[in-house]
This record gives structure tokens, sequence and C-alpha cells, in this order.
């Protein structure tokens, strides 16, 4: 096997998750990385994660935390007041007063409800299909993203949307697009919230409504060079069993937009493995049978590039509830940043990330803050 240090050609990428508020995570991570030496040349992203992938996409590495930091200290604006006492039911109390508060007055730079509101416009006019005005959302893309820097192909993104009219799912990417502010926006239209987006005559809606992980996008557009992937998720497919109807819906939502992320994970891991297992096959074939035109086409798919995958995984506070992707305190922020930092820190110095080889199955998966307790 080769050493985790050997030098080889290999792609770091870095996968976002939708999510909300939560989103604040995937940016402290984005820190960590950058302080152990970790710089992705692609970003895919879905929802909020397509937003802070522009962000990353679209700043030089040295101004990539200070636009981060810039995007979610104006979201969270709104509501910078703390909880007036300590507890968890305090807690609880102040993040559902939170929520409230963002979506009765919308949240700066992101965000505004409709005045007046959508049912009052007539039908197919564009008010009347969502709740909010997201214009606010392309002026502060523009401020903090560069565009002709995405354009320039410096750093590869790739964002997810979902055709309105025909259901189908699309990416767009920098590779073979030419990427606006209208491109993310479109990533992040999560109905009925927020309206659709049009671009070149097809409207579009957040991509979360079909997958809210751009994980499988990557895996299928890259099979040459070897991928070392830092997966960030926004919600836990796993979870404790509910015991209101508040927990029930938001244990509802983490199983809908977690994705079947480790299922696709799981999948690809059997793939590749299966795909190895042919190789070592064929080489012990006689080589009247290496030219049989059967062993020929499978060998030819059968080739793999190895892919390491390091599961970072937002988990949840006890207090945090169903509202847990629209509330947008300052304080949750900065605890969602902590957090992903936090993770990050703890999975490189893990000592099986240290003494990680190069996958020789294909396929390995990381998962190293599952159990932490510090």
């Amino acid at each position: 096997m080769a050493s985790a240090t050997e030098d080889r050609d290999e792609g770091h990428v870095l996968v976002l998750q939708g999510g909300g508020a939560l989103g604040s995570y995937q940016a402290g991570v984005v820190e960590a990385m950058q302080e152990g030496g970790v710089d992705p040349d692609w970003v895919a992203g879905i929802s909020i994660g397509a937003i802070n992938a522009a962000l990353i996409a679209g700043n030089p590495p040295e101004h990539r935390i200070a636009r981060l930091r810039s995007f979610w200290e104006q979201v969270t604006s709104g509501f910078q007041i703390s909880p007036l006492w300590p507890g968890e039911q305090a807690r609880t109390l102040f993040n559902e007063v939170s929520a409230n508060f963002g979506a009765t007055f919308g949240v700066a730079g992101f965000f505004v409800p409709r005045v007046p509101p959508a049912y009052l416009y007539p039908p197919g006019a564009p008010e009347a299909l969502s709740y909010y005005d997201t214009a606010a959302l392309r002026e502060t893309l523009l401020s903090l993203v560069d565009f002709d820097r995405i354009n320039r192909r410096e750093t590869r993104l790739s964002v997810g949307a979902v055709n309105v009219r025909t259901g189908n799912f699309v990416y767009f990417d920098n590779h073979h697009d030419r990427i606006g502010p209208e491109h993310i926006m479109a990533s992040g239209a999560l109905p009925p919230g927020f309206p659709p987006v049009e671009i070149d005559g097809e409207h579009y809606w957040d991509g979360g409504l079909v997958s809210n992980t751009p994980l499988q996008h990557v895996l299928d557009e890259e099979r040459q060079r070897d991928l070392m992937i830092f997966q960030v998720d926004l919600f836990s497919a796993r979870g404790p069993m509910p015991r209101t109807l508040s927990e029930a819906a938001e244990r509802e939502k983490d199983i809908r937009f977690s994705s079947r992320t480790r299922l696709n994970t799981d999948d690809q891991a059997q793939i590749r493995m299966a795909k190895t297992a042919f190789r070592r096959l064929a080489d012990k074939l006689p080589p009247e049978l290496r030219q049989d035109p059967d062993v020929a086409f499978l060998s030819k798919v059968s080739h793999e590039n190895a892919v390491t995958i390091l599961q970072l995984i937002y988990r949840r506070k006890n207090y945090e509830g169903n509202a847990k992707d629209y509330e947008f305190s300052r304080q949750t922020m900065l605890e969602h940043w902590t957090a992903g930092r936090n993770d990050v820190r703890r999975s490189l110095r893990h000592r099986d990330w240290l003494a990680r080889c190069r996958p020789e199955a294909g396929v390995a998966v990381f998962d190293l803050t599952r159990d932490a307790r510090d």
C-alpha cells in the first residue's frame, strides 16, 4: 500500500450539503482545513452548501475565511441577543424565538417577506410562488463573490438544482457552464419559501428536493485522479427515537435531507470492491480468455481511481429543534462554526487519519467524530 505521505496526483474535494442556518458549520470546517494546509481544488454544494461553495471558489485562499465570516455575520445580524438564563429549556425557547423572528422579519442580506403576501398576487405572477423575496441574496453574492474568478476555473465549482418543469436534477459546473449569481440562487431556491430562479428560459428550485449532497456527482465526474473528499453533512441520518410531535418533525427532516449519504457511500464502496475483485480475477485468467470481448469490456469499466472520504457530520444539540435550519441567531451561528472547526481539527489529528494509506479496495471512509466527547 502507498503511504499517506507519498506524493501522488490527488484531488482535494469539498462536498457541502444543504441545511440553511446550519451552514456556518461548513464555514468552520473550511477554516480548520485551511489551518491544516488542505486547499480544495474542487468545491461542490447544494443549497446553503452552494452559497458557501461560491464564497470559497470565488475568492483566493487568503480571503476565503474573511468572506465567509462577512456572509455569516450579515445573515445573523438581526438577532444578536443571548439567552437570559442558562439551561437547555431556556435555550430551546431562545432558539424558537430566534427562528420565529427570522421567519417573520426575514434575514439580512438573504431574504425578506413579500409585501403584499404571495396569495394577493394573481396566479402565474412570479411573486405568487413564494413567501419570501430573495433579491437581497443576489446583491450579497455580487459583493462577496468574484464570479470572474469562478469562471477562470481556478477552483472547480459544482452546484445542484432541480428543473421545475421536468423535475430533472442538474448540475451547474464551471468546467461546463459560465456561472453567475443566478446559478447559486437556483441551488438554494427551496419552495415554497423561496421563488424559482430562471436560467436560459428554464426555472429551477433547490437541489435538495432531489438530493441534498453532491457526492455522487463528484464520484461520477472524476474517475482518473485519486480523490480525497471532505464530505460535510448538516443533517445526520442517525438519531434518537422521537418523543413528541416536534421531535418527530425534526427527525423526519433529518432523514429526508441526509439524502441517504451513508447508503450512497456504502454502495460506492461495494461497487469499487467488486471492480477490484474482477481486476484480480482477470489477472488469473489464461491468455486466451483475456482476449474475450466480455473480459475486455469488464476490464475497461473496472478501472477506478482511489477515493478517501472524510465524513464530517453536524450532530445536533439537545436544545435544537425542527427550526434549526432557519434559526439565524448570532450565538447559534458561532456555535456551529466552532463545532465545524473542532471536528476537522479532531479528525486531522486522529491516529486512523494519520495512518491512512491509499485504499487498494478503491474507497476508504472515515467518520472520526461520531463518538467524540471533547
